[in-house]
């Protein structure tokens, strides 16, 4: 399954981007979430209740970040595990850009789902994963568009010795990452999960 979509956010890149790195804010987006937790330093693990057409389960997921260009990109690999309800995998890329009226949010993700979800129909899992990607970005949306979104902070690309290389990716530590890769990921998760 494909999906993709964009969405513009009357705020600043920055203020979009630290909302994107908050895992309290990625939470409060996700309907379902039971929990966001770091599991490494670019992965990270979560739980959820979804539910697609007459299939309910609680999904447990894992993310991880790759590709991380702060504050403009990333790139969400992720699957999720529902028992017998069945399973997601799949991976989704973002990326902001500054916009006359604030900031464009673009992403596009493709997944794959096995177990009984497999079994109720492409269209039907189309429909839930649309609804609940739109969930989410309308949520996050409102958020940081409103008085209360949370509080930017500068980015900080760490210092590195150019004559000796990194794992590490440039820009938000892992830790800020997991919030929002789990809450894209719980929409992804949720779509992919889905």
């Amino acid at each position: 399954m494909e999906l993709n979509g964009e969405t513009l956010i009357a705020a600043p890149r920055e203020r979009v981007w630290a909302a994107l790195n908050d895992p309290d804010v990625l939470a409060a987006c996700i309907e379902g979430v039971e929990r966001l937790e770091r599991a490494g330093e670019n992965r990270f693990e979560g739980t959820m209740n979804a539910k697609v057409g007459p299939v309910r389960a609680k999904f447990t997921g894992a993310v991880e970040l790759s590709e991380i260009d702060a504050p403009n990109a990333y790139v969400i690999s992720g699957e999720g595990k529902g028992g017998v309800a069945g399973f997601a995998k799949g991976k989704a890329s973002v990326r902001l850009e500054d916009a006359p009226d604030g900031t464009r949010l673009a992403w596009q993700a493709s997944s794959t789902v096995g177990g009984k979800l497999a079994q109720l129909g492409a269209r039907l899992i189309e429909g839930t994963a649309k609804a609940y990607a739109e969930s989410f970005f309308a949520a996050f949306k409102s958020r940081v568009e409103s008085d209360d979104a949370v509080e930017v902070a500068p980015v900080v690309l760490p210092e590195t010795d150019l004559g000796e290389g990194t794992d590490e990716p440039p820009g938000l530590s892992p830790a800020i990452w997991g919030g929002i890769v789990i809450a894209l990921v719980a929409a992804l998760v949720l779509w992919l999960v889905l």
